[in-house]
């Protein structure tokens, strides 16, 4: 499993080396947009509009837009400092707190976590510890140059860390137009919809749902590669060759030839009957 991040977790004295992994992956069918003359993948280029030119990634800056049109530059050494003076590579659990008492609005990715060098007892311990009380550790991590809160709890036999959302960036339910301000149904509808969720209730197996959606996509597009419904990137057309380049030249030369030589004999004529 792929590395993505190295750092340490700590609560109170004791610190564990460990390596985040992603625990997800997106398994979405992922299309190439084509020009449909040709069929040629499109390229996105970074191009300045005002310099009308395509740009190299040393030439790109980072800003901040104030007001329209006006930005605050950050530079790249100026955010590396501030990461390290923030311990970008540790993971600092600052509480312990039951799990059901956050809301899964505020859950955004899963990372499972692997202890490295000599951190095995430690993350052993950490792992029971978190089983036996029923607790998961709250903590604050950098990633990518933004500081997220963390929940660390134990999944499969695993640390896993699942970041969360802060207060200020889930958007106030309150907001949401056209709610209802108050339920305008009777106590029989009620009563019916209760039975109905009765019924459906069941317990949680996520191995019973699937993507039918991206299984029915795959089909047609394996049925469209066995009945051979592809199509071939159009080559661009070959620069000219030299050496047919130089025959083109010459014989355009040639072509001229005759005409000249007449012209020539034409003014010669001329001449001669005005000297005479």
């Amino acid at each position: 499993m792929h590395t993505m991040w190295k750092g340490s977790i700590s609560f109170g004295l004791v610190n564990i080396p460990i390596k985040l992994h992603a625990a997800t992956e997106d398994k979405d069918v992922k299309f190439r947009s084509l020009h449909k003359e040709c069929h040629t993948p499109i390229k996105y280029e970074k191009i300045c509009p005002v310099c009308e030119k395509e740009l190299d990634i040393k030439e790109i800056v980072k800003g901040y837009e104030i007001t329209k049109g006006k930005f605050v530059i950050v530079e790249e050494d100026e955010l590396k400092e501030l990461s390290e003076a923030t311990g970008e590579r540790a993971v600092e659990i600052i509480d312990f707190i039951k799990l059901n008492e956050i809301d899964p609005i505020y859950f955004n990715r899963s990372y499972y976590m692997s202890p490295d060098g000599g951190g095995m007892k430690a993350y052993g311990l950490l792992r029971k510890a978190l089983t036996e009380s029923e607790k998961a550790g709250l903590a604050k991590i950098i990633i990518r140059s933004k500081e997220q809160l963390a929940v660390i709890r134990v999944f499969g036999g695993t640390l896993l860390m699942e970041t969360i959302h802060f207060p200020d960036e889930v958007r106030k339910a309150a907001d949401v137009p056209n709610v209802p301000a108050a339920d305008e149904v009777s106590k029989k509808e009620i009563d019916t919809a209760i039975l109905l969720i009765d019924q459906l209730t069941t317990t949680f197996n996520p191995e019973k749902y699937h993507d039918e959606y991206r299984s029915k996509l795959l089909e047609l597009i394996e049925a469209k590669r066995s009945g051979q419904e592809l199509v071939t990137v159009k080559e661009k057309a070959p620069a000219a060759n030299m050496t047919d380049l130089m025959a083109a030249l010459q014989a355009s030369i040639d072509r001229t030839k005759p005409a000249a030589k007449k012209t020539v004999r034409r003014k010669t004529a001329k001449k001669e009957a005005q000297s005479k």
